[in-house]
């Protein structure tokens, strides 16, 4: 064969990724969902599992959007109406009444003047990031933002580049003074919502240095958030990690449509210059196509809902489970961390017990997310629960009695 010397390189790859434990291995693939019923929430049926029902705790899907009647049939509609497809990229042929409506929706759901659609919240961050970065540019980074914000940095290639320890206020503002001695503008990026633990960026603390800081840049010292995880699930109205911490709005804020609103795609709010400006640089907006009009009508719907009595009913709910969930979780003698975010790390602290409890829990119908050193630090091996508004009390109580029969 003639690339027999690529195919026997990327298998012993393969191999050593399997022998360090970073081989994520076969998909399991969900045929089917079991609708709702008996104080139950909805069950999902996983190829090679015959019939069984699942209950899934490793979803993104924080407030069950995507099963919900009113949300299908906004996007069955929008379909009936536009097609399947955008047809083009945005600046030829690509941009449908659909995407303008989310844009305007989305700027006032968060309070800010303008908004742009990306294909997903990964792109937006990879659109957005580069082309705010010159020559005269630090950014500042904490230590466990997520993988796309690193990719980001490094593809925009600062002429500076500071990480500091996860949510250590003291030493960004240490990195903050080392920047403004060499560069005109300053870029602090962080996660919302760490997604690995669930726990969030003091974003009211952040945006006072950033704000104390400004004068010593001539380009000003700018703050942008990844609340993908936050907005949507996080505040009492869902308005994310700037509502729950009070702080004032960041410059830039990046969400996703396809987490807790439960469609698919990403987004940035910021100033109307801003958004401008970003697309006609963005690449990942620029060249890329965007999300259907018909999802951009469901996520129309779905900020809606949210922004909604009905919305606020779902987030009193998950938080509620959320509670009940880490509650219980205490009572049985398991460790996690503080916090009202709806990822629920169960703290095993090491990689054997973590790969047991994720096999008993798979032999006793529940999906949820191990993780194991080198994906986490040595010591901080978990599993990773994710709590659902279609969640019952039911359904946490049962996750609580499988883990209650786990052999520590």
């Amino acid at each position: 064969m003639p690339i027999e010397g690529l195919t026997r390189a990327l298998g012993a790859r393969l191999d050593e990724l399997t022998q360090s434990g970073r081989l994520k291995g076969a998909e399991s693939a969900i045929r089917g969902v079991v609708a709702a019923r008996d104080g139950h929430g909805p069950r999902y049926l996983i190829e090679g599992e015959g019939d069984t029902p699942f209950l899934r705790m490793n979803s993104n899907s924080y407030l069950g959007m995507g099963l919900r009647r009113e949300i299908i049939d906004a996007e069955e509609h929008a379909a009936a109406d536009f097609g399947t497809g955008p047809g083009a990229v945005r600046f030829i042929s690509g941009t449908w009444s659909a995407h303008q409506a989310l844009e305007r929706r989305l700027a006032a759901f968060h309070g800010r003047p303008a908004a742009m659609l990306f294909s997903s919240a990964y792109a937006t961050v990879m659109g957005t990031l580069p082309p705010l970065v010159t020559d005269k540019t630090a950014v500042i980074s904490d230590a466990l933002n997520h993988n796309c914000i690193i990719n980001a940095i490094a593809l925009a290639r600062p002429a500076e580049k500071h990480i500091y320890r996860h949510l250590d206020m003291g030493e960004l503002a240490r990195a903050l003074d080392a920047a403004a001695k060499s560069c005109a503008r300053a870029i602090i990026v962080t996660d919302g919502i760490f997604s690995m633990r669930g726990d969030h960026a003091p974003l009211d603390k952040i945006m006072d240095l950033a704000r104390a800081h400004d004068g010593a840049f001539a380009e000003s010292a700018i703050v942008m958030v990844d609340d993908s995880h936050g907005v949507g699930a996080f505040g009492a109205t869902g308005r994310g990690t700037e509502e729950y911490t009070g702080a004032p709005p960041c410059d830039l804020l990046v969400g996703t449509l396809g987490k807790a609103f439960g469609v698919n795609g990403g987004y940035v709010v910021a100033d109307a210059t801003v958004i401008r400006y970003l697309r006609e640089t963005a690449a990942t907006y620029i060249y890329s196509n965007p999300i259907t009009p018909a999802e951009a009508a469901a996520a129309a719907r779905a900020v809606e809902l949210v922004d909604s009595p009905a919305g606020a009913e779902m987030l009193a709910h998950l938080r509620a489970m959320t509670a009940r969930f880490k509650d219980g979780l205490v009572r049985l003698g398991f460790e996690t961390l503080p916090g009202e975010h709806p990822v629920v790390p169960l703290m095993l602290r090491d990689t054997a017990r973590t790969s047991a409890m994720v096999a008993h829990l798979r032999r006793s119908h529940i999906l949820a997310t191990g993780l194991n050193y080198p994906v986490v630090p040595r010591g901080d091996e978990e599993i990773r629960f994710q709590v659902s508004a279609d969640h019952t009390e039911a359904d946490i109580d049962a996750a609580l009695a499988v883990l209650s029969r786990f052999n520590r």
